[in-house]
């Protein structure tokens, strides 16, 4: 039988893809930290849907419970014909302020967490396969007071560009999706509105960026950008000289502290 794997399946955007790919009546494999969350969610999308619903709770930051994860999916038979990064850490705040652990920490998820299983499960993978990774908008550019975020943002959007040309001979569908503010929690929603009209430009639903971005993997889109304005602000970035970009984004984002994990 085959699957979609999500991670992050718990939080907004992972959510939105579930119910997105239960509605077409996919059976889904989530993961995320919360055994709790998992089942609970499990259980409304296979009630309602009809579906196949697994779960496997892991701290995708620990290579140890990632190959616990996959040794449960080998005695499982399971082929995956879906892999849908979503996990990360939203840690904004200057370099200097940052524990080791957390250095580590948003590290792991964001980056090595992605290119980890996506390695392993494509390994795995069905007769056809499509990968999506959620990135974000703060990818495209270096971000003075969002360093390591914006920066392991940018290995994803470079690691799963480089995947799509390397796989698309063996028929591997791979595209990196670039969401600008997407309203998930509650301090989320509250630093878009703290942007006042760039923020509400910005943003975008987590559904619109689930259901957009299964349509871009579809079309074989190497990168996705949700909204005009989100495409718009990307094609300026690279029209403006780097170091006015830069000044810009250092004065933006000076006094921004967000420690959500």
């Amino acid at each position: 039988m085959e699957y979609s794997f999500i991670s992050g399946a718990t939080g907004g955007i992972g959510k939105a893809f579930c119910i997105a790919l239960a509605k077409r009546g996919d059976n889904l494999f989530i993961t995320g930290r919360s055994q709790e969350k998992l089942s609970v969610l499990a259980d409304e999308l296979s009630e309602k849907y009809n579906v196949s619903v697994l779960y496997f709770a892991c701290d995708l930051t620990s290579e140890v419970a990632r190959d616990k994860m996959l040794d449960y999916i080998d005695d499982k038979g399971l082929k995956f014909n879906r892999i849908i990064n979503v996990a990360g850490a939203d840690i904004q705040k200057p370099f200097m302020e940052y524990t080791k652990e957390k250095v580590l920490f948003q590290t792991r998820v964001n980056a090595e967490a992605g290119v980890c299983l996506t390695f392993s499960l494509l390994k795995r993978r069905a007769s056809k396969v499509e990968v999506i990774t959620i990135s974000s908008m703060s990818g495209a550019s270096p971000m003075p007071n969002f360093a390591l975020y914006s920066a392991t943002k940018a290995l994803l959007i470079n690691f799963f560009t480089s995947l799509h040309y390397e796989l698309k001979k063996d028929g591997v569908k791979v595209t990196v999706v670039m969401p600008g503010g997407v309203p998930t929690r509650p301090d989320v929603i509250e630093d878009i509105k703290g942007q006042g009209l760039w923020g509400k430009l910005s943003s975008k639903s987590p559904t619109f960026v689930a259901e957009k971005s299964l349509k871009a993997v579809r079309k074989n889109k190497v990168k996705y950008i949700p909204g005009f304005f989100n495409k718009f602000l990307n094609f300026i970035m690279k029209l403006v000289p780097k170091c006015i970009v830069l000044r810009f984004i250092e004065r933006r984002w000076r006094k921004i502290r967000k420690d959500a994990f």
